[in-house]
This record gives C-alpha cells, structure tokens and sequence, in this order.
C-alpha cells in the first residue's frame, strides 16, 4: 500500500506546486488517491504557509481533505522543528479533537525525539493513532524496550540521508528492521531525497508498505522533476510487483 506524503515542510521556492492550503491539501490528497494512495499525510500550515500544529489549522486542513475524499485516512506530523520545545508541541497536541470531531485519524511522533512517549500517549488520549517514526537502529531499540510497540498504528522506518547510519538506504532499512525484530503492526518504510526511489523499490519487493510525495523528493524515477504528488504516486503504483485495490480500506483502530 501507497501513503502520499502531501508537503512536508518543502517550500514552493523548491517545488511551486507543494499543498499548503486546505483547499490544495483537499486537491492533491483527492489526486493521489485516483492516482493510488491508501492515505494521506500532510502538514498543515498557518496562513502565512509556516508549519503548525495549532488545533485550528489542523482542523481546517484536515476537514478539507475528508470533505474532498469521504473516508481517507488523514495523518499528521509532531516533528521537531514545528514548534520550538516539547512542551509546547505536547501543549497543542493535547489540544487537538478526536477524529469525529475534526482531528486527524493518526499522528507520527519521532521516537528519537525528546518526549515521543508523552506526545504518543496524548494523541492516544484524544482517539488518534500513533505511526511511531523510526529513523535509527537506536530509536528502534528504544522503541522496542517500552510497551508502545503494541499501541502504536503503525511503524514507520524513515531512512534519511546523513541522518541514519549508512551509505545506502536498503542496507540502512535491514539495519533498522533487525533492530525492530517482529512488528506486531503494520510497517512502512521509506527514504527521502537520493534514497527514495532505491528504498521504495526495495521495500515494495519486500512486501512493506511505501511512501511518496513531495515532502520525500521532488523528482520521478528517471530524474526528471515530478509535476505533483500524484505523478510520483502513479510512478510508485507502476514500481509494485503486483497493484491489488487498496481503496477504500477500513478504519484502523485508534
């Protein structure tokens, strides 16, 4: 299966057609998914296109999208960087409303990332899913010794470049896995920038489910820029040895 990864924090000065409204949110979210995504995650942002987790722009956000496409799973991101402490990124996240209310369906929270367990346990809290975003074989390892890997929605093995150890992002991948050992939930894995196409590749060959978008690169496999998050959708649909349906799919718990 396919997530979209709608914008990220990538500006328009490095792609001109990255989502920053709802209403383009809405757009490229209905786009990937007749292009083949299973969901979406996106990053909202504030009326002067900055990121932000304030609970009024991730409700505009993400009520756009379900409104454009009924019954998508919409996902957010808690990264570092958003806000500048842990005590306000956990501040507005305890804010955010239960799903039926407006709030997304699921969140990613960076174990590696000072308070993860506290920003995962208030999501939890208000009845959104925890992707638990794993970039190293260490956060994996401390992933594993807390009880979280049972409560999570999902694991998200993120391979990035200069960041997590290694020179090849399947290799970093196997690294990353080992250190996870046997997932009680679903795994997604994917890589970012140099990394994307070889990883998705990689991953889709062995069975985990991907993720593309313009927040992961701005290019197609062939090195040309991709005109949306849709185009490099369709390219990642045309890379699965086999493309079942996936759409639509069933609420996950959480």
């Amino acid at each position: 299966m396919i997530k979209a990864c709608l914008n990220g924090d990538r500006t328009r000065r490095q792609h001109p057609r990255v989502p920053q409204t709802p209403d383009e949110l809405a757009r490229a979210a209905a786009d990937a998914v007749a292009a083949g995504a299973f969901m979406v995650h996106v990053h909202p942002r504030d009326d002067s296109g900055r990121e932000t987790l304030e609970t009024r722009h991730v409700v505009e956000a993400v009520t756009a999208i379900r409104a454009a496409t009924p019954g998508l799973r919409v996902g957010l991101s808690t990264r570092d960087g958003i806000v500048d402490s842990a005590r306000r990124k956990l501040a507005h996240v305890s804010e955010w409303p239960s799903p039926d209310l407006g709030g997304p369906d699921c969140a990613s929270v960076n174990w590696h990332e000072d308070g993860a367990v506290e920003i995962a346990a208030a999501l939890r809290d208000n009845g959104i899913g925890v992707e638990a975003g794993i970039w190293t074989p260490q956060a994996a390892s401390s992933f594993v010794a807390t009880g979280w890997p049972w409560q999570v929605e999902r694991v998200l093995v993120e391979l990035i470049p200069g960041v997590t150890p290694g020179s090849d992002g399947p290799w970093a991948a196997e690294r990353i896995l080992a250190a996870l050992g046997m997932s009680p939930v679903p795994v997604l894995v994917h890589g970012e920038e140099r990394w994307t196409w070889p990883v998705l590749r990689w991953a889709q060959a062995a069975g985990y489910d991907v993720r593309i978008g313009l927040e992961d690169t701005r290019l197609m496999p062939d090195g040309r820029e991709a005109r949306d998050n849709a185009a490099l959708v369709a390219a990642a649909v045309r890379s699965e040895p086999s493309t079942p349906s996936r759409w639509p799919v069933p609420d996950a718990p959480g």
